[in-house]
């Protein structure tokens, strides 16, 4: 007999709806199966459908894309933590989830929620073909630490991108991210996900793992402004903390409901 679960849609990084990257949050008494909640993510059809579990006075926390499991999300993290603030525990201003990437603490400040994540500082690579190829444009710097970054020469680069996601999908590591230097903001990017069912993600938290201290070093300041740039658009706030990156943004609740699995 089917069960009866609540589900949670946020829109993450964004102040209004209809903006950000939708995620959806499905609270659980016990996991489900691996199949079962693939099937609902891929159901949701969302970029990611986040589970947790309680664990004490933490949560433990799991990602799905419509295709994959993933070992980190930001902005399906950031809605687990809108939903556990305002409708499981109201007003708690400190969440710690368990994750697949270690303990991730969020903390709220008023309508501010802020990412404490791991920093991944990419390396420089020297041959630029393949990711030239994948985006049949000129690449200034190619990057990678789990993801694989294309520094393009300014924001109208990063914007006109077209890229061959056949081609993504077939580069090394978790994707692409292209970026440049913004013109309002700090940097801007984009993140491309064909591999995990994923053509182009709103906007990215784990992404911004990788941007931020590349562009820490490169601005030599710690605390940036961020816009992921793409058709929905996301404003971040970032900080580079050494080993830790912070990750700051708002999240707007589109939808409350039932599901049946």
């Amino acid at each position: 007999m089917p069960q009866e679960l609540p589900i949670y849609q946020v829109d993450a990084f964004a102040s209004e709806v209809f903006a950000g990257n939708p995620a959806a949050v499905c609270p659980l008494d016990t996991w489900l199966p691996d199949e079962v909640m693939q099937a609902v993510a891929a159901e949701n059809n969302l970029s990611e459908t986040a589970f947790m579990v309680r664990n004490g006075a933490d949560y433990d926390l799991r990602w799905f894309t419509p295709a994959v499991e993933v070992d980190l999300c930001g902005h399906a993290t950031l809605g687990g933590a809108y939903v556990v603030a305002t409708y499981l525990e109201p007003g708690r201003e400190q969440i710690v989830f368990h994750s697949k990437s270690g303990p991730l603490t969020v903390t709220r400040d008023g309508a501010l929620f802020t990412l404490d994540f791991p920093s991944k500082p990419p390396e420089r690579l020297g041959d630029h073909a393949a990711a030239e190829a994948a985006l049949g444009s000129a690449v200034e710097e190619l990057w990678r630490a789990d993801k694989t970054m294309a520094v393009l020469v300014d924001e109208a680069a990063v914007l006109a991108a077209r890229p061959n996601l056949a081609k993504v999908a077939a580069l090394p590591g978790d994707g692409l991210i292209v970026t440049a230097l913004g013109r309002e903001h700090d940097f801007v990017s984009r993140y491309f996900a064909p591999h995990a069912g994923i053509p182009e993600d709103p906007v990215t938290g784990s992404a911004h793992c990788v941007l931020t201290p590349y562009w820490a070093r490169r601005l030599d300041r710690a605390r940036l402004s961020a816009r992921q740039v793409s058709a929905r658009g996301g404003e971040l706030v970032v900080e580079d903390r050494g080993e830790r990156v912070l990750i700051s943004g708002r999240v707007a609740p589109y939808l409350e409901g039932r599901i049946r699995v």
